[in-house]
């Protein structure tokens, strides 16, 4: 009887692993390259992804791209009150993009981040984070000038650095948006908090994805 329950529960393991992985297919295969692909660094204290305002921004791009496809990588940092870590962000995302320029060349990069993710954006557009009022301390340094080209648009909101004078729009050759809510303690000298946490719900995303998908 134990020999007969031993064949039978072998028998039902190799149909298992039939139908988890019947023969002829591949166990994996490489995602083909998107024609266009979002970089998106979170805001201070989401959880890890594109946040939100990432997310807000991903869906309108989906209904203005006209069928092509995207593609979303979320800039890995640990977007806490630690804002010299920071830094993390833009040397991840430098990472990101100098691999997408080997594997996927003709994929069209779009940056775009949110509060502590829009200061991401600024370092690899070689502005420092709050401006003149630290200079570059916790600054990581630009994306190579072998790879800014790689950058289609740039789109950025409550951005720290138009506080100070320091607009992402002037970066990239004008490819690039810097959204600001009216009242935005953070962008502006505004003193509704309120002003800054509420970009997925209105016009913005929609705005920029407009932006974007001129340059892409």
């Amino acid at each position: 009887m134990a020999v007969a329950a031993a064949s039978v529960a072998a028998a039902a393991s190799v149909a298992a692993a039939v139908v988890v992985a019947p023969a002829g297919l591949p166990v994996a295969s490489a995602a083909p390259c998107p024609d266009v692909e979002l970089v998106f660094a979170r805001g201070t204290s989401e959880a890890p992804g594109i946040g939100r305002v990432g997310q807000a921004l991903a869906d309108s791009l989906h209904g203005q791209l006209g069928g092509r496809s995207l593609g979303i990588y979320g800039v890995n940092y640990p977007a806490t009150y630690d804002f010299l870590a920071a830094a993390d962000g833009a040397n991840d995302a430098t990472n990101h993009i100098a691999t997408m320029s080997q594997q996927c060349p003709n994929t069209r990069i779009v940056l775009g981040g949110y509060s502590q993710g829009a200061a991401v954006v600024d370092m690899l557009a070689g502005i420092p984070p709050l401006g003149n009022k630290i200079g570059e301390v916790g600054s990581a340094p630009p994306l190579p000038a072998s790879l800014v080209g790689n950058v289609a648009a740039a789109a950025v909101f409550g951005n720290p650095a138009t506080k100070f004078g320091n607009p992402l729009s002037g970066a990239f050759g004008g490819r690039a948006i810097d959204l600001c809510s009216n009242g935005d303690p953070i962008c502006s000298d505004g003193r509704n908090p309120f002003a800054h946490t509420n970009y997925e719900s209105g016009p913005m995303p929609g705005q920029a994805a407009g932006f974007i998908v001129g340059y892409v």
